[in-house]
């Protein structure tokens, strides 16, 4: 399975939430509303989830392994950084 397109639907400078992004594997499946959150040890991705009872989360979409998960990581912090070198230019 191959990440064959990311696309970066919304970028903040102001709070945790970072940016919001679309994945699509093989020009087949796309996966929406994945985060980049700014935590305590950096940025992370957060899959898609829903809110289960008294303020648990469940994801909706998530990879079953860590290879998976670091070529979604991958793929999306490349993309991100793109974005933000585009805001960059555009404000100087």
């Amino acid at each position: 399975m191959k990440v064959t397109d990311v696309r970066i639907r919304k970028v903040s400078d102001e709070g945790k939430m970072k940016a919001v992004v679309s994945i699509t594997f093989d020009n087949e499946f796309v996966v929406h509303d994945i985060k980049i959150i700014d935590g305590q040890n950096g940025l992370f991705i957060a899959m898609p989830s829903r809110k289960m009872g008294e303020g648990d989360f469940r994801d909706i979409a998530h990879p079953l392994d860590s290879e998976t998960r670091n070529k979604i990581r991958e793929a999306i912090f490349e993309e991100y950084e793109k974005a933000l070198n585009e805001m960059a230019k555009e404000t100087e």
